[in-house]
């Protein structure tokens, strides 16, 4: 359904080395800057980026979003948290663990990132 998502950013440095950790950690290899400076993490099934803003304004973030990276493993969510945790992200809401929502079980690790984008890890538990 989704091509791609975009997250603005204040300091792309501090933003690819928190997702590169977090991204790493989901087994995903590092960002590519481009020439405009914007920084991108291609995957088989989609793009996920992070770059200033266009119209010069600071980044901020979305109040109520949030963006949802799939993990292979309850395991793979701890070490999505831990790395990004190391790299300047903010734990919010419940540690990570499993959230029960009735139709499915979920493990879940929230995070906000250096710019306060709110980015979570999901496992669906079979």
């Amino acid at each position: 359904m989704f091509s791609h998502i975009m997250l603005g950013a204040n300091d792309l440095g501090e933003a690819k080395a928190f997702y590169d950790a977090t991204l790493g950690a989901l087994g995903h290899g590092a960002g590519t800057q481009d020439d405009k400076g914007r920084v991108f993490w291609f995957t088989p099934t989609g793009i996920f980026s992070v770059s200033i803003p266009i119209d010069g304004n600071p980044a901020s973030c979305a109040n109520g979003g949030t963006i949802g990276f799939a993990a292979k493993s309850p395991e793979e969510c701890d070490a999505w948290h831990a790395a990004g945790l190391a790299h300047g992200g903010t734990a919010i809401e419940d540690p990570p663990g499993v959230r029960d929502g009735g139709a499915m079980k979920l493990y879940l690790a929230y995070l906000r990132d250096p710019a306060g984008n709110k980015v979570c890890a999901m496992y669906r538990m079979p």
